[in-house]
């Protein structure tokens, strides 16, 4: 079996920058990602192009420096006698003496009447296609949700010759006025997109939402809301679109370190993320965790987050007083953005008793609202009884939903297989390599 000083999961900024500051330091690493090309959802890019200049330098040292294996899909991590198996789709497993996860996050929906029409996509898939595929999802895109990752979304869709029809974002619009000093660094991001939305003519509008989607066979159209505070929806009107992307934010991924029994804690917005340390250390002894599985916040504070990780993986000196100091203001305009950008309670007035909450299992809220009935008081009671999160998606789209549907605070999943595999790969034992 093959034997690394470190093992990383995860291909983004965190991980790349985790495993490069590792194997600069002598560490023998492994680095494994699941997709085509390193880079995760912010460096992502279609075959034969190069990301950003920085990035691209970081991977071509890392993979002179280290082992990289793209299109790993890693299902368990298992620890035993102070080391640590990694499990991968159709391959024979490897063994680590450290671990550092950094695995992202995906997007986090809302059910709502129509959201399993076909044309009704993330926002985060609807870029996934644009920037990895060049593929535009739709002639006609709507883009609602909440949060600063509509903008990009929208942007980077009109750019490459989509009709947007609006982007709605459902907060009230102030965004980070109250944080002046947090939000300064990003002004000119922002104003940027602000800037590219206007030259498209994209209309922007502040305290709405998509709260219906229409169609037989795909989307022909939206109902877009004005929003109350709490989000409940009062006037609204139908706008023509084939395609909508729509998201809520993000929810970290945290399979593999629940299943090694590392401690969670809740994110600002509420969310469970993993716990670490000063130095990125999971409660764990030998795994460490970066970037969005410790908290959403961004690639500039992932890619951080790594660094720190790698240095204490090779067990450096102290981290540097200035990393730690740029760590904290980073996850100060984290915490401001989860504030600035709430999922607010009203929003599950926008269902009807026949809406889908669970799309893998066919779970209307009808039956979630009677299995509360017949007794369940919570997320797991409501899964026993009527079955949302039992599909293959696992709870990770209606995960979120049916905690707030329950009114208890979402709990981190145990899953003892972190990513869907056959029967047959889970019984055909892999050949030590």
């Amino acid at each position: 079996m093959s034997a690394y000083d470190l093992a990383v999961v995860g291909g983004g900024p965190a991980g790349v920058a985790g495993a490069l500051t590792a194997a600069l330091l002598g560490l023998r690493v492994v680095l494994l990602d699941g997709n085509a090309r390193l880079g995760g959802q912010y460096h992502r890019h279609a075959l034969g192009e190069r990301p950003k200049a920085r990035f691209a330098r970081q991977c071509e040292v890392l993979s002179a420096r280290a082992e990289v294996r793209t299109r790993r899909q890693i299902w368990a991590v298992a620890a035993e006698d102070g080391a640590f198996t990694v499990h991968a789709k159709g391959e024979p497993p490897l063994l680590a003496r450290r671990l550092l996860i950094a695995t992202g996050a995906h997007d986090r929906p809302l059910p709502f009447p129509g959201w399993d029409l076909p044309g009704v996509l993330t926002a985060g898939g609807a870029q996934a296609l644009l920037k990895g595929d060049g593929v535009v999802a739709g002639r006609r895109v709507a883009v609602a949700g909440t949060g600063p990752f509509l903008l990009p979304v929208a942007a980077g869709l009109a750019r490459a010759g989509a009709h947007v029809v609006g982007v709605y974002e459902a907060s009230s619009g102030l965004g980070l006025a109250g944080h002046p000093i947090l939000a300064l660094g990003k002004a000119g991001e922002a104003a940027g997109y602000a800037l590219r939305l206007a030259r498209h003519r994209v209309p922007y509008l502040t305290g709405h939402a998509v709260i219906a989607a229409h169609g037989g066979q795909e989307v022909t159209g939206v109902t877009v809301a004005r929003l109350g505070r709490d989000w409940r929806a009062r006037s609204a009107k139908r706008v023509a679109c084939d395609t909508l992307a729509v998201g809520y934010g993000f929810v970290p991924q945290l399979d593999l370190a629940v299943q090694l029994g590392c401690a969670t804690a809740s994110d600002a917005d509420g969310s469970p993320v993993v716990a670490v340390d000063a130095r990125q250390r999971t409660s764990v002894p030998g795994v460490w965790a970066a970037g969005e599985p410790t908290g959403v916040g961004g690639s500039e504070l992932a890619e951080l987050e790594g660094r720190i990780a790698g240095l204490a993986a090779a067990g450096g000196a102290d981290v540097p007083a200035v990393l730690l100091r740029r760590r904290a203001r980073l996850r100060a305009f984290a915490a401001a953005l989860h504030r600035a950008y709430p999922v607010r309670p009203g929003w599950t007035g926008w269902l009807r008793e026949d809406t889908l909450v669970c799309r893998c299992e066919e779970v209307p809220l009808a039956r979630v609202r009677e299995a509360q009935r017949l007794g369940a008081a919570d997320a797991r009671s409501i899964k026993l009884l009527a079955r949302p999160g039992m599909g293959w998606c696992q709870g990770r789209m209606c995960g979120y939903a049916v905690s707030c549907l329950s009114g208890q605070p979402q709990q981190a999943p145990r899953r003892p297989i972190a990513q869907p595999i056959t029967l047959g790969e889970l019984a055909s034992p892999q050949k030590d390599s």
